[in-house]
């Protein structure tokens, strides 16, 4: 007797499946880990997403409710497990697993927790997708971005951390904020640590090409009557202030990743402030990874922008560099 498929379908050549040519793993699914999901989905760029948590009610009941909305996304194919061989095949894995950020804990603070974790991670996505991009998210992210790095045995353009794509996104807001326009008209950069010690690169802060500091000299010279120079502050602050009052962040860092994972898998090479290897660019010595503007596509990290800094932001970028150095050469991998 036919089934119901057979008595609706008149098949022709079923072929063979087709493979998944941008699979997304998402590792974690913590509410960044969800955010970013999400907003993956949102942006229809990967044929799969996988979701990878021990916590295995939680991934599979945050599956499920994904799958119940297929009929509003365009991407295909959306599981989730605790087992890593659900990861096999990755173009793209995002890290985002780890012990979340206390109320007044550094990122800094987080590190040796969050190593032991990646331990643990790490080497399974390397077996199950030997050719993929590791995007790390969790924090303190420069320090696991080298530690996923030395882990996972990539070369560096297959290991990047989420860095300070996040932190220029909120200094440009603040600085459009300022200025009463679009914060896609307002151009600049935070590099350096995702953290206390990151750089605001106010030689380059522009809007159509015009430096700030070139209309106000007291800028130019470090000094400030306006109320410019107390915005990096509150960028290094936002994400305590945002913990403060929801308990956590999610969504402008599940919004970034999405973006930055769309300039792999579409390879669009756009320039993004992204946690790389730094050693021998700016005179940093050490063997650490920090953002600078860097083109990225299909195979990661394309190239670094030759950005010329100043001497005094040089020398934040290598205080950047030692801060984390004096806290990463003593790990234990």
């Amino acid at each position: 007797m036919a089934t119901v498929k057979e008595k609706l379908l008149l098949e022709i050549n079923p072929g063979r499946e087709a493979g998944i040519a941008s699979k997304v793993t998402v590792v974690g699914v913590g509410k960044v880990g969800m955010a970013c999901a999400f907003s993956i989905l949102q942006a229809n760029i990967a044929d799969c997403v996988t979701l990878i948590d021990m916590m295995g009610d939680k991934v599979q009941g945050e599956v499920m409710d994904l799958q119940h909305g297929s009929l509003f996304l365009k991407t295909p194919k959306i599981t989730a497990a605790k087992e890593y061989l659900e990861t096999a095949n990755s173009k793209l894995c995002v890290i985002t697993a780890g012990v979340r950020q206390r109320v007044g804990e550094s990122r800094l603070d987080l590190v040796h927790r969050n190593v032991e974790v990646f331990k643990q991670i790490i080497p399974q996505l390397v077996q199950h997708s030997p050719e993929a991009i590791l995007l790390v998210v969790s924090n303190p992210v420069d320090i696991l971005t080298y530690v996923a790095w030395k882990l996972s045995g990539f070369p560096q353009h297959r290991v990047i951390g989420s860095g300070t794509n996040l932190d220029s996104a909120r200094f440009r807001f603040l600085l459009a904020e300022k200025l009463q326009m679009s914060p896609s008209s307002v151009h600049g950069y935070i590099i350096g640590e995702h953290g206390d010690s990151s750089v605001a690169v106010w030689s380059g802060a522009n809007v159509a090409g015009i430096e700030l500091q070139s209309l106000n000299p007291d800028l130019k010279r470090g000094q400030d009557t306006e109320g410019w120079l107390e915005i990096h502050q509150k960028v290094v602050e936002s994400a305590y202030e945002v913990i403060r009052l929801k308990g956590y962040t999610s969504w402008a860092i599940g919004l970034s990743v999405s973006h930055l994972a769309q300039s792999i898998l579409k390879n669009l090479k756009n320039v993004q402030p992204i946690s790389t290897l730094v050693k021998g660019l700016h005179g940093i010595k050490e063997e650490v990874f920090l953002s600078l503007p860097c083109v990225l596509g299909s195979a990661g990290v394309c190239g670094v922008i030759n950005q010329p800094l100043k001497e005094l932001e040089v020398q934040q970028l290598k205080h950047s560099a030692q801060t984390l150095w004096d806290l990463q050469k003593n790990l234990t991998l």
